[in-house]
């Protein structure tokens, strides 16, 4: 059992180390962090009116994050599998003697650790909502708690849509599609008609797999056990629908 925990940790740590030197190596991450807090910000301070609020806290910050992730983190994810595929490096990266659930984690992890930068870059936001007024710092780290977490189930996505082709183009479009559908499952415009013509319950039940749905749990202060378990389970099944398309594509050559 502990030979097999060291071969999984082997291939997480080669697949992250690699991805990580990866995106630094060119300036891939740096623009991901320049145009995401750039966008980030302006949807805030900006379209938002975080300062028409007249509150000190940070749910116009937040409100945002769903939307710009299932843009961003498709953007991020789309060169982890399809890359390696394009460039002919995935014959050698298979070929090493690491786990192959390990490398996925690995290389999903890294992805990870750029959006957690991106937002732990974002904690001058937190520190100048606090000097506006008493702010509940509570709610609000638990509101970036779950942002990560909720970051991951979009780049688990945008990982395993990666693995689907050989393009990071065509990767990113799916994801974007996938994470959209996975968004916008708990958007009033959405569940609103939904309800009218199939009932309120057809409607709760389509909301109970938006992103969503369960993010604004948290932006109310509410640590909900079922929606941390739901952002886990998309992460823990985009893990495994990841693994068994790499291996599919060794096998087949691909």
């Amino acid at each position: 059992m502990m030979a097999d925990l060291a071969f999984v940790w082997t291939g997480i740590k080669a697949g992250w180390w690699r991805e990580i030197r990866a995106y630094f190596a060119t300036p891939l991450a740096y623009l991901f962090l320049a145009i995401f807090l750039f966008t980030l910000g302006a949807f805030t301070w900006d379209v938002a009116g975080f300062f028409d609020t007249g509150a000190a806290d940070l749910t116009p910050f937040f409100t945002w994050h769903p939307w710009l992730y299932l843009l961003f983190m498709p953007a991020l994810a789309m060169r982890l599998w399809a890359e390696e595929s394009l460039s002919g490096t995935q014959e050698l990266l298979l070929s090493l003697p690491v786990s192959l659930p390990g490398l996925v984690i690995g290389k999903l992890l890294a992805a990870w650790s750029v959006a957690g930068l991106a937002l732990v870059l974002t904690f001058p936001w937190w520190i100048s909502v606090n000097y506006l007024g008493p702010a509940d710092n509570s709610s609000i780290a638990l509101s970036y708690a779950m942002s990560w977490i909720m970051a991951g189930a979009y780049l688990s996505l945008g990982s395993m849509m990666s693995a689907l082709t050989r393009s990071a183009v065509i990767a990113f479009v799916l994801g974007v599609l996938g994470a959209f559908a996975l968004t916008a499952a708990g958007w009033p415009v959405v569940t609103t008609p939904v309800a009218q013509l199939f009932g309120l319950s057809a409607a709760e039940t389509l909301a109970a797999f938006s992103f969503l749905t369960h993010f604004e749990t948290a932006q109310r202060g509410v640590l909900e056990v079922g929606s941390l378990f739901y952002f886990l389970s998309v992460i823990s099944l985009m893990i495994a629908l990841n693994t068994i398309l790499v291996l599919y594509r060794r096998r087949s050559g691909r």
